[in-house]
């Protein structure tokens, strides 16, 4: 008989011992075979360990782009109530910050993409049933309205000085109906997003899939508010300040229900590591510049500190939520568990012998 290296890694065989008549059996005795299991019961994982599915390559930038959008958007939105409530100041300070976060927050996607013919390439087409198609239109007819809007502002500022030539006249009568369209467009720009991340098959997004927009609206209703306290006086600034309010409770709420309805396990990666403690801290900040909003906003000091911490809210909001999903989809438990769950709750409400339960 050959010996091979490999016979090191087999389990020992149980003693043998022999019967009355002669003949040897395993032990274990009793009835039937009398055979012991030599394989436990197996708790799949993943193969290897390895991901089941794969983490998106996303970083800093298309988190900075989550942000940014969001404020883009809530800007927009604010800039058109103080145009409708008569509020100039608080209208310019808005249109010109949603020009200028929707330019940056286009770099950062840009800068994602690696080549900046590849957003040009997302526009060649449009299919509804891609959320990352759709919102390449939303984000590109939200820029024009912006556009219009921002860049009349900020010619007005400078005194008339940026060369527009012929087109000032036209300009100035397009702001007013720009401004409008980009707030039509204000709420899909800060949504999209999260029905992009959630319509993948990353575990922890997937699982926020009904409840992630809502979070990431009233994230951009904050941060849009908080930057109308910092950029405008307090005799203005009053939607800005309630439109603040407003994000926060909304924030607080939105999470504490996305939470509740997600699977627990895929829940976990927003309570562990660096995701966990910017959402801790997300709250922390949005609560204190919420009190601050509604009983110290009309001071200028104190609205500047409260509009300050409703952005910092914000940002950990998106950069917290974009990297509890990467760790998700990481670790194959937050993937397979969730799978089991979903299963045996279908089992128990006696769904069998379809696609997905195959039997009892």
């Amino acid at each position: 008989m050959t010996v091979s290296d490999y016979d090191s890694y087999r389990p020992p065989e149980p003693p043998r011992r022999r019967t009355r008549g002669g003949k040897r059996r395993r032990a274990g005795g009793g009835g039937g075979r009398g055979e012991v299991p030599m394989v436990p019961e197996a708790e799949f994982t993943s193969y290897y360990g390895r991901p089941v599915v794969k983490a998106p390559p996303w970083g800093n930038p298309i988190a900075a782009y989550l942000f940014l959008g969001g404020v883009a958007g809530g800007s927009a939105l604010l800039g058109a109530g103080a145009q409708l409530a008569g509020k100039p100041l608080l209208c310019r300070n808005s249109r010109l910050s949603a020009l200028a976060a929707v330019s940056v927050g286009a770099v950062a996607l840009v800068a994602d993409l690696g080549r900046p013919e590849r957003f040009h390439h997302m526009l060649r087409t449009f299919k509804p049933s891609s959320p990352m198609s759709v919102g390449s239109w939303i984000l590109t007819v939200f820029s024009v309205g912006a556009g219009v809007a921002g860049v009349s502002e900020l010619d007005r500022i400078t005194g008339s000085r940026v060369p527009l030539g012929p087109l000032r006249r036209l300009l100035r009568g397009l702001e007013g109906p720009a401004g409008y369209e980009a707030a039509v467009f204000a709420t899909p720009l800060a949504a999209y997003t999260a029905v992009l991340l959630s319509n993948t098959a990353n575990p922890t997004w997937n699982a926020a899939r009904e409840d992630l927009p809502f979070v990431f609206v009233s994230s951009a209703s904050l941060a849009a508010g908080g930057l109308g306290m910092m950029t405008t006086p307090a005799r203005e600034s009053g939607p800005a300040r309630a439109l603040a309010v407003l994000g926060v409770a909304g924030e607080l709420a939105a999470v504490r229900i996305m939470e509740k309805n997600m699977d627990p396990t895929a829940a976990e990666p927003l309570h562990l590591g660096s995701p966990g403690k910017m959402l801790v801290w997300s709250e922390r900040l949005a609560v204190a510049g919420g009190l601050g909003a509604l009983f110290g906003g009309r001071n200028r000091a104190v609205a500047a500190l409260s509009g300050a911490s409703l952005l910092g809210a914000s940002v950990l909001t998106r950069f917290g939520i974009l990297r509890a999903g990467i760790a998700s989809a990481e670790d194959p438990r937050y993937t397979i568990e969730p799978q089991k769950n979903r299963l045996a709750a279908r089992r128990r409400a006696g769904i069998t012998h379809d696609s997905i339960t195959t039997g009892g």
